[in-house]
């Protein structure tokens, strides 16, 4: 793990331009624009001057087989021309889409140094769906993060396989919860038998949603979330309640109306609604893999288990308390803490006289 001191944070106290590339962004509901727009706030208030390229920018079109997601079409020359004007200290490139890629073709050409993100196992989602060999799709994913300074990833599990997979430069990079939006409530917002065993999040195939739904469990089966599954689901499914939450005041209401957050994803990273459930004092039922692993471990307010339905049912006996207090120990703030810590400074400029008149003060403006 890197020990160098951060670029951002020194010992004048300065403020830097930071630029991040992302092909998630807002409205997109999903934990890469939780992680990068959260991040993006808290370096806001802190004084930090971050500017964002995102899909929002540009003619796009629907990812195939994931509608939701738009994709830039030929995003090379503005996010070029956007980066050139900008001169930022810093870029950092969160996704491997089209604008991540225009970004980095642009900091090669260059010679800027950069830091990216993995967070997600893409190699995975794309296998799902094309069956083309998981070897190849990885070779593909360290091609592209092989010139980042920091690849910043979730989790030590994530961290073990992206090594073992010949990924270099990796850093562990935490994620947080927001405790005062996620908290404890009534569990009176949805009116089923009990217990309610309830899924949140994408309704898309790589979260494995039939392993929790063909589970023979007393009481209700919840799904809460939007995707290009959910359709599907619903018609295979009927007898199962499927909701849509229209904010995060909502979407907490959704936790606190469950008594067991059951996630049978085997591909997260990390797995940020346990976090949400566990801060609303919901427990998790999960497999063992990566992301559970991380985030509940083995004695944490949760059951890890291969018979899902076995550890959802002994999850109703742990207490609210325990998840609520094992949620508050992550923070959004280390989060970015540690992203400044990561982030590649472009020492063209660190080298530059610092003036009232310098470039970057007149690309901040």
């Amino acid at each position: 793990m890197v020990t160098r001191k951060s670029f951002c944070i020194n010992s004048e106290g300065k403020n830097v331009l930071i630029a991040i590339a992302t092909d998630a962004w807002y409205p997109q509901p999903n934990g890469v624009v939780r992680v990068v727009g959260t991040v993006h706030d808290k370096l806001i208030a802190r004084g930090h001057d971050v500017r964002v390229m995102s899909p929002d920018k540009f003619f796009t079109f629907p990812c195939p087989t994931y509608s939701e997601i738009p994709l830039a079409v030929m995003p090379g020359r503005k996010v070029a021309r956007w980066l050139d004007e900008l001169q930022p200290d810093c870029v950092h490139i969160a996704t491997e889409g089209p604008i991540g890629s225009a970004a980095r073709s642009y900091c090669l050409k260059k010679g800027w140094p950069f830091s990216t993100a993995f967070h997600t196992k893409f190699p995975e989602y794309i296998q799902a769906r094309t069956k083309l060999p998981l070897d190849w799709l990885y070779r593909g994913a360290r091609r592209f993060h092989a010139p980042s300074g920091a690849v910043m990833v979730p989790a030590p599990a994530i961290y073990r396989e992206l090594e073992q997979r010949g990924f270099g430069n990796l850093r562990l990079w935490s994620h947080g919860v927001d405790t005062a939006v996620f908290r404890p409530m009534d569990k009176d917002f949805v009116d089923l038998p009990r217990p309610v065993f309830m899924f949140i999040g994408r309704v898309t195939v790589d979260k494995n949603l039939p392993a929790f739904l063909n589970l023979e469990l007393p009481g209700s089966k919840v799904v809460v979330g939007s995707g290009p599954a959910r359709e599907q689901l619903m018609r295979e499914y009927p007898e199962t309640p499927f909701y849509i939450a229209n904010n995060d005041e909502e979407l907490a209401r959704y936790y606190n109306a469950a008594d067991v957050f059951v996630f049978p994803s085997r591909t997260d990273t990390f797995g940020l609604v346990m976090l949400e459930a566990l801060a609303c004092g919901v427990p998790v039922a999960a497999f063992p893999v990566t992301g559970p692993l991380d985030v509940i471990g083995t004695d944490g307010p949760g059951v890890l288990d291969e018979d899902l339905a076995g550890a959802a049912v002994r999850a109703l006996d742990i207490a609210p308390e325990r998840c609520r207090a094992w949620a508050t120990e992550f923070s959004w703030d280390r989060v970015a803490d540690q992203f400044l810590e990561f982030l590649q400074p472009i020492t063209r400029r660190t080298m530059m006289p610092k003036s009232g008149s310098a470039p970057h003060a007149q690309a901040a403006r």
